[in-house]
């Protein structure tokens, strides 16, 4: 029997609209880069949902969340099982002994896909996920086009409120970031607008703005001197060890006494690898096993022969280094290969599944749907659509709305 399409058809706006919405993303969404290469990040039409669609996917991502933080608990006291995640030596290290800093506004996301079997996903992002500003703000712009419907949420506000909520009034949270990048920092300054229009003073910094006295985090600077009420981190849980030892970065593993969102002890779910330790875990983990596809090390596979397989890099990020045999372009999947060969512990592979595309406007296009949980709750969505059914950088960002209510279709038919 063929399963009923999740998403109803919505037509592109028109170019004059589309470059109006555009504009407005750029000054008031921070969506500060609305190009890669020669592609738009912003696409002309949203991700319509069914409401069904958007209830069920939210309900499983709050099932989702439970799990990957019973087993993040459980991992933390299994270094044993660290190696095997394909965390770096530095990571390993920083995550012995000690209790991991307070966690506040713990946030996820997990990426879902329809396929020619249901719902499935191909990863989560438990460390440090991002498209707050597109999931909220840009969402937002694009919901009056198309009259009745709401965007899947607020996941940027749903945040701000989780912070607020755990912090004083007044109180300064640091955003730290790597203030170098223009991606990272977009995500950062919307979500201070969001947490100074709570009542809190939001600092962007970087991590090495942060000194650390008896666990407690402070910023002693020009613009800001004092100690904080939260961090809320943006910068990568692997990259932590590059910064200098001076500046106390394994206080977001262990020993820190400053609420963090999220605690770098996030990157032990965050691995591609996460998969191959389920079996020695005591944790159920049963939705996430009949989500994601088969897992495996890719020795333990004929990857190179078998076309059924996805490489992944155990830390990757946005899409970045994943191969897929005859989407990948072959220079890549060359330096792919190598990379494998040489060092296959830092990788997975992970069964295909078949995407089923959307068509707008006579063209076909591949979605992503990222459903974020904020303790534990569903609180929005971030969407991605691709002409090819792997989700990059070149992907573009797409509202996601949930269709008009029946009760807004009638009134329209009756005022007819």
């Amino acid at each position: 029997m063929e399963l009923k399409l999740p998403w109803v058809g919505a037509d592109p706006i028109g170019p004059a609209e589309h470059a109006r919405l555009r504009r407005r993303a750029i000054f008031e969404c921070c969506k500060w880069d609305p190009q890669v290469e020669d592609v738009s990040t912003v696409a002309p039409f949203p991700l319509m949902l069914r409401r069904e669609a958007w209830d069920e996917i939210a309900r499983i991502s709050e099932v989702l969340a439970a799990e990957a933080i019973a087993a993040e608990d459980e991992l933390a006291r299994r270094p044993d099982l660290h190696r095997d995640l394909g965390l770096p030596f530095s990571v390993r290290r920083a995550l012995r002994g000690g209790d991991a800093p307070p966690g506040i506004a713990r946030v996820l996301r997990f990426d879902f896909h329809w396929t020619t079997e249901g719902w499935k996903i191909s990863e989560a992002n438990t460390d440090v996920p991002g498209g707050f500003n597109e999931g909220s703000g840009f969402a937002r712009l694009v919901a009056p086009s198309f009259p009745g419907s709401e965007p899947a949420g607020d996941p940027a506000g749903s945040l701000a409120e989780a912070v607020a909520s755990a912090t004083p009034p007044g109180g300064a949270v640091a955003l730290v970031h790597a203030t170098a990048y223009t991606d990272d920092r977009q995500v950062m300054v919307f979500l201070a607008r969001e947490l100074e229009a709570r009542g809190r003073r939001a600092l962007l910094a970087a991590p090495d703005h942060l000194r650390w006295r008896d666990g407690r985090a402070r910023i002693e600077s020009e613009w800001f001197h004092g100690e904080l009420a939260a961090v809320v981190r943006f910068f990568p849980a692997e990259w932590l060890p590059n910064l200098p030892r001076s500046s106390g970065w394994k206080h977001f593993f262990r020993g820190g006494r400053t609420p963090v969102s999220n605690p770098a002890t996030a990157l032990l779910t965050q691995s591609k690898r996460f998969p191959l330790v389920w079996d020695r875990l005591e944790t159920p983990l049963p939705e996430w096993r009949r989500l994601l596809p088969e897992t495996r090390d890719p020795r333990d596979t004929d990857w190179k022969r078998d076309g059924a397989w996805v490489l992944k890099p155990s830390l990757g990020r946005v899409g970045d280094g994943i191969g897929m045999a005859g989407v990948t372009p072959e220079k890549e999947w060359k330096l792919i290969r190598r990379d494998i060969r040489f060092g296959p512990r830092w990788w997975a592979a992970q069964r295909k599944f078949t995407a089923v595309p959307m068509k707008v406007g006579g063209e076909a296009f591949y979605p992503c749907v990222g459903v974020y949980t904020i303790d534990g709750r569903a609180a929005g969505a971030y969407g991605r659509v691709a002409r090819q059914p792997i989700i990059n950088h070149l992907a573009q960002d797409v509202a996601v709305l949930v269709e008009p209510r029946q009760e807004v279709l009638y009134g329209r038919l009756a005022a007819l």
